[in-house]
């Protein structure tokens, strides 16, 4: 058994009526018994809130995030958002939430910019296993009626335990309610205020207004992470609901020496008769991986997104070339596999800053240590690296993505 969807939507065509969405991320995760909130906790390419934003962003009639978080939230979740959505950036605003999660909500809404777009989508944080087809779901459902929800059956048999009995309870008609609940903007926005604390979400305010509501099809993998077991349930459902493709990607740069005490390798300063001579801080090692990510995805090279024309980009850390490299991959709900670099020179030795240079490539691209390879060799005196003239970095990268 199925909640019904309509197919066909009279009133709109729910492939480009646009939207805006809340995601309440301000709660503390109590029940889920750990020190650090649950949707700061590591999830898939990044973490349980960056997955679920994820998710919104890759439709393409999202048009405003709201991500309502606590105050004492901000700076990391602001640090979050650079690092995993620099080129949405634009589209996400950060707002303080309330003590009740309707408070929150309420907020969320006050802060939507934007008040001619048509839908609002609202959802938990904790729930990242959201798909483009459950938002279509929704949007086809509000052609005519003023909210919708995702639900799923009651399968299971039921029973309630009354003074020490069992009774059986009737599942015919029972449903379990997830999010996003989204809303026509213009009905939902007037429905918060003093009397909302006591309602368990946004469909039973919407209910007690009598507005017409739409029940659509549910997603297992949509659940609301609340226990530690849940974490990998809901991960797993994940992978498993989504068919990856692997793709490889190749980079090569090269810099020559000019005069200078240090150079920059890997995100790592080294000591040396010379520097790396460049628009930026010439990290050849980071430019051939940004070179080798962008390959991958198919977009271009380093130049195209940061000309050395640009004196913006003079001096600038190689960091920010690979960040923006990553979240290229992360929104396309892409994540890096693995990286292999090769640095190609006489001089510096590479081996004592090996390690360093693996662990800072790791930690800005939030991977594990083994998924980093860096390693150097020489031209046997062959060429311009043999001549000490400059660095060659060669560098390959593996990332998977959602086969469309």
């Amino acid at each position: 058994m199925k909640t019904s969807t309509i197919q066909n939507c009279p009133y709109i065509d729910h492939k480009t009526a646009n939207f805006c969405c809340i995601i309440v991320a301000a709660g503390q995760g109590t029940r889920f018994g750990s020190g650090v909130s649950k949707q700061f906790l590591p999830f898939g390419a990044g973490n349980v809130l960056t997955t679920t934003l994820a998710g919104f962003l890759s439709h393409a009639q999202c048009q405003e995030v709201i991500v309502v978080i606590r105050p004492d939230d901000r700076k990391f979740v602001s640090k979050l958002m650079a690092i995993h959505f620099e080129t949405d950036l634009g589209k996400i605003r950060l707002v303080d939430g309330g003590s009740e999660r309707a408070q929150s909500v309420e907020h969320g809404l006050n802060a939507i910019t934007n008040e001619t777009l048509p839908f609002v989508l609202i959802h938990d944080a904790a729930r990242p296993g959201l798909s483009n087809q459950v938002i279509d779901d929704l949007l086809c459902a509000l052609s005519n009626h003023d909210g919708a929800a995702p639900a799923l059956p009651v399968v299971d048999a039921l029973k309630r335990h009354v003074e020490g009995a069992i009774e059986n309870v009737d599942r015919t008609g029972l449903y379990r309610i997830q999010t996003p609940q989204a809303f026509r903007l213009s009905q939902i926005k007037g429905l918060y205020g003093a009397e909302t604390s006591a309602a368990v979400d946004d469909f039973e305010l919407a209910q007690r207004a009598g507005l017409s509501l739409k029940l659509t099809n549910g997603a297992e993998r949509l659940a609301k992470i609340t226990y530690p077991d849940d974490l990998k349930r809901v991960e797993r459902l994940m992978i498993e609901d989504v068919q990856m493709i692997y793709r490889t990607g190749t980079g090569y740069d090269v810099h020559a020496f000019e005069a200078g005490s240090t150079l920059q390798l890997c995100g790592v300063e080294i000591p040396h008769s010379q520097k790396l001579k460049g628009h930026s801080d010439a990290d050849v090692g980071w430019h051939a991986l940004t070179d080798a990510i962008l390959g991958a995805i198919g977009d271009g090279d380093i130049g195209d997104h940061f000309p050395p024309s640009d004196p913006q980009w003079k001096d600038a850390a190689s960091s920010v070339f690979l960040k923006h490299a990553a979240s290229l991959v992360q929104a396309r709900r892409g994540k890096i596999v693995n990286l292999d670099i090769t640095l190609i020179c006489e001089a510096p030795k590479i081996k004592p800053h090996r390690q360093a240079m693996r662990q800072t490539t790791a930690d800005l691209l939030q991977l594990e240590l083994d998924q980093v390879s860096i390693k150097a060799t020489t031209t046997e005196g062959l060429g311009f690296e043999g001549r000490r003239e400059g660095i060659a970095a060669q560098a390959a990268v593996s990332i998977a993505l959602p086969d469309k």
